[in-house]
């Protein structure tokens, strides 16, 4: 067995802070908001593909409630950074499209921390590791 450097320590330490703090924020500012108050989200919700006003809202929730948790805990963590960036894609290219990147330097960045969780994976400081096999890298 090999023991973590310091090095290593300080990359899985880089690595909990990137998705803690993406998640987190993600979760808090437009998440939980939407999830608290889902009714009036309804009637706010832009529905770029026509899935029904219901649906595109609940996908919006899925992606900014549930793939932070498991962002934020280490679990499936690359699988769960895959609907938040096509959700950031399409609300920045479709929704937003008029949009500069100051007016949409927010998403951005959310897109940017969020490709870097998938790119690099959670580190060690995560609880997929008592998953089995392939699970423990997704």
């Amino acid at each position: 067995m090999t023991y973590p450097t310091h090095n290593d320590r300080a990359q899985d330490l880089g690595l909990l802070f990137l998705r803690s703090a993406g998640a987190l924020f993600l979760l808090f500012v437009h998440g939980l908001p939407k999830l608290l108050d889902f009714n009036t989200q309804l009637t706010l919700i832009e529905d770029p593909f026509h899935l029904g006003a219901t649906l595109t809202l609940s996908m919006a929730i899925f992606a900014e409630v549930l793939c932070p948790l498991l962002i934020l805990t280490g679990v499936l963590a690359r699988l769960a950074c895959l609907p938040i960036l096509i959700l950031l894609l399409v609300a920045l290219i479709v929704v937003h499209s008029e949009w500069s990147v100051e007016q949409g330097q927010f998403g951005w960045l959310l897109l940017i921390i969020f490709t870097s969780v998938l790119i690099a994976g959670p580190g060690r400081l995560a609880l997929n590791h008592g998953l089995p096999g392939a699970l423990r890298y997704a």
